[in-house]
């Protein structure tokens, strides 16, 4: 946008200092000494002249000063008609105080007093050059110094002594040391003091930079004072600017006090990147004799556009622009439904809403409006900063991904780049970000955050980098909530982060962390320190076992991945998932919510730790403590698998081997008598692999070993099985079948000769 206000500061500038300076003070300082001159030469060919002369000279004089001197070669005085004709007329100004050294000259001049026409027979110069001076010099001396006299050369001059009106119908040329111009046919109206020039204006201006202006008519009047061009076009380089009538108000020194542009006010600049401006009013305040700018004011349908690598639109009702002493722009206050727009044709990175490929890449379009907004400007052209008044927006749309962003807050304060893009955005209070399809897709909800204040950064190519939010925020995706104190969204990977106390809630989980990361491409999000979840509004499982109760299911951890689809989360570091008085411990652990199973990894330095019960006949409730490499649990199937070398650890019994399933209870079976807290029962296990069942009194080993719940029957087989007895001995055979609860003992042999050994001893 800067750069539309530059252009705009240049050519209101231009327009004051060279137009006016040589349009409007030259016809309009030229007219009267050219009406003051004429006026006087009839009235000396009319009545004093009666006779041909070869040279003379006619002058006026006023309390000892002279007034004008007319000198001719030749003179004839007609008889029919009384006409009368000059040759070779020159004629010298003075003016009444000797302020001036006008000159003007011509081979042929004739009047007629029938009509009272004075007419130059061909070419007419006009030299205009003010001579200050004067008084201090003897009487009709030329001035010392020239001081950049105006020339002006036109054909055909006609002035009537009667009316005091002139006019041309030729060509009129101009020319200053600054510009040159000129016009076709001019016509001065003494009565109302105007002077009109009749058709193609033009003006060059040679410096400081070459300007050419055109304009297809043009009104000079004394009363109001002031210039009027019709159809306006001004050329300067690459620059082109018009407007359909453009008015100059004068002071009474003819120095520019406003100027008014009015009707399809166009600007337009081609270079590295094409722009254009357009305003139904443009109205420019100067100062000083050099006509410094100081203010100008655009309004109606005020519209800035520029082209390139990454297009930019600016609109609003009306726009106020200061300048300083030097001409440079400070200040922009545009109001009345303001609008910046910045798109981009190709680029890598994202909107605020990611796209659904992980890298979010896509072409980012930002639109901010506003009711009013004031820019500061640095150095006449570098946009340095921006704030809104009224309530702010932003919206910014990724078309390739169907995704639309709308940012608002109280009040917006950006900053810029040295190519006067957008380098930051602070928005405070009451910020808010909604994101969204652009089109309507059913089923999907809007993102929405909020938050006391947040910063977005834009990338120097231009698009969002990133946007921070502070002071409370409050995060809504669909059934996923979030609060922390500060968060922070970037678009290259699209993660928004999360700091100060973070929580979310989704789909009954709840997690609270010192760090929670959010990938809003593929649902994902990471935990880092202190991390806590706990998933709530479960079901009971009737058929479940370990983790089929309706009450809360709690995890811990250092840190933790979470998937939304599968609904997946794994919990590394200090692991502990429990239940009720059901726990498992691991270094890692992953858990899946909707099937509630569960994988537990050990490491070298901490194996699996899980916690169960056992209940005898008598009702009794012990625990079961096992421990393994590697934990894989279903809830639908009620079996643990463990693996990895597995020890088991009950109130009078350890049981050991290479891997071990534990088959539990259905929670319909256990009754209601232990509540809806009762942990999940063992009902059978199953342990292969260098077996060994550790009692007080005995030690048995074995490959394969079968234990049931209910009989507190343990079946052990392969190696072959042993038991050794402190009292008793060692017993083998091909399966060896004993009782906790009554320490009988059932020894089988092989097949083809089966041996039965019934030992029982007694306490």
């Amino acid at each position: 946008m800067a750069s539309q206000v530059t252009r705009l500061r240049r050519w209101f500038a231009l327009g004051a200092i060279l137009m006016i300076a040589t349009v409007a003070g030259m016809y309009f300082y030229a007219r009267y000494r050219v009406r003051n001159t004429a006026h006087d030469i009839p009235a000396k060919i009319g009545l004093d002249i009666q006779q041909t002369a070869e040279g003379f000279s006619i002058s006026k004089s006023m309390e000892g000063r002279t007034l004008f001197t007319v000198s001719a070669s030749k003179a004839v005085q007609f008889k029919g008609g009384g006409r009368a004709a000059l040759h070779n007329v020159k004629i010298v100004i003075y003016g009444k105080d000797s302020g001036r050294f006008d000159q003007i000259t011509g081979d042929d001049f004739e009047y007629d007093p029938a009509t009272g026409n004075v007419s130059a027979k061909g070419t007419v110069l006009i030299d205009l050059e003010a001579n200050p001076e004067g008084l201090k010099h003897s009487d009709q001396s030329p001035p010392q110094q020239t001081r950049d006299p105006i020339h002006l050369e036109t054909n055909g001059l006609v002035f009537n002594k009667n009316t005091g009106d002139a006019s041309a119908s030729g060509k009129v040329v101009f020319q200053t040391p600054q510009a040159s111009g000129s016009a076709v046919g001019i016509q001065y109206v003494a009565k109302t003091g105007t002077m009109n020039l009749l058709s193609a204006v033009a003006l060059v201006v040679t410096r400081p930079q070459p300007v050419r202006l055109n304009a297809d008519q043009g009104l000079i009047s004394k009363e109001p004072r002031q210039v009027v061009l019709t159809d306006v076009r001004l050329t300067r380089e690459r620059q082109q600017l018009q407007s359909d009538h453009a008015t100059f108000f004068l002071r009474d020194d003819n120095t520019v006090d406003r100027i008014l542009a009015e009707g399809n006010v166009e600007s337009e600049v081609h270079g590295h990147s094409d722009a254009h401006a357009h305003s139904d009013r443009a109205e420019l305040f100067l100062t000083g004799t050099r006509n410094q700018l100081t203010q100008a004011v655009l309004s109606g349908n005020v519209q800035l556009a520029s082209q390139g690598e990454q297009p930019a639109e600016a609109s609003a009702g009306r726009m106020t622009l200061h300048f300083t002493g030097q001409q440079q722009l400070e200040t922009v206050h545009a109001e009345d439904r303001v609008r910046l727009s910045q798109k981009k044709s190709s680029s890598v990175g994202g909107a605020l809403v990611a796209s659904s490929s992980p890298g979010g890449s896509g072409a980012q379009d930002i639109e901010m409006t506003a009711p009013a907004m004031d820019f500061i400007v640095k150095g006449g052209r570098l946009l340095e900063r921006a704030e809104t008044s009224g309530p702010p927006q932003i919206v910014i749309t990724q078309p390739g991904a169907n995704q639309k962003t709308v940012v608002t807050a109280a009040k917006f304060t950006a900053r810029f780049t040295e190519k006067n893009r957008l380098a930051t955005l602070h928005g405070e209070p009451d910020a808010k970000i909604v994101s969204g399809k652009i089109a309507i897709v059913p089923g999907q909800s809007e993102r929405i955050s909020t938050s006391q204040m947040l910063d977005v950064v834009f990338r120097p190519e231009g698009g969002v980098a990133s946007i921070a939010q502070s002071g409370g925020i409050a995060y809504v995706d669909g059934p996923q909530r979030a609060w922390a104190q500060r968060g922070e969204y970037t678009v290259a990977d699209q993660m928004l982060v999360l700091s100060g106390s973070p929580r979310v809630v989704d789909n009954g989980m709840t997690t609270t962390a010192q760090t929670i990361r959010m990938n809003r491409a593929i649902g994902d999000a990471m935990a880092e320190g202190n991390v806590k979840s706990t998933y709530s509004n479960l079901k009971a499982q009737p058929d479940g076992g370990m983790l089929a109760a309706s009450d809360p299911i709690h995890v811990s951890s250092r840190s933790m991945t979470a998937h939304r689809s599968p609904a997946i989360a794994v919990y590394t570091g200090d692991a502990r998932l429990w239940q009720n008085a059901n726990v498992v411990e691991a270094p890692t652990l992953q858990f899946d919510r909707d099937k509630r199973s569960l994988l537990a990894q050990g490491s070298a330095a901490q194996s699996v730790s899980t916690a169960l019960v056992q209940v005898d006949k008598n009702g009794k409730v012990t625990p079961v403590n096992i421990t393994s490499a590697k934990l894989i649990y279903a809830d639908a199937e009620r079996k643990i698998v463990l693996d990895g070398g597995v020890t088991a650890k009950g109130s009078d019994a350890t049981l050991t081997g290479q891997q071990m399933t534990v088959f539990l209870m259905p929670r319909s079976q256990l009754g209601t008598a232990p509540g809806p807290g009762m942990p999940g029962q063992v009902e059978r296990i199953v342990a292969e692999g260098k077996v060994v069942i550790t009692q007080p009194t005995r030690h048995a080993a074995g490959e394969r070993l079968v234990y049931t719940a209910a009989e507190d029957k343990f079946v052990l087989t392969g190696g072959p099985p042993s038991i050794f007895d402190a009292e008793r001995g060692k017993i083998t055979g091909d399966s060896l079948t004993f009782y906790r609860h009554d320490d009988r003992v059932l020894v089988e042999g092989k097949q083809t000769s089966p041996t039965v050994t019934r030992t029982q001893v007694a306490r």
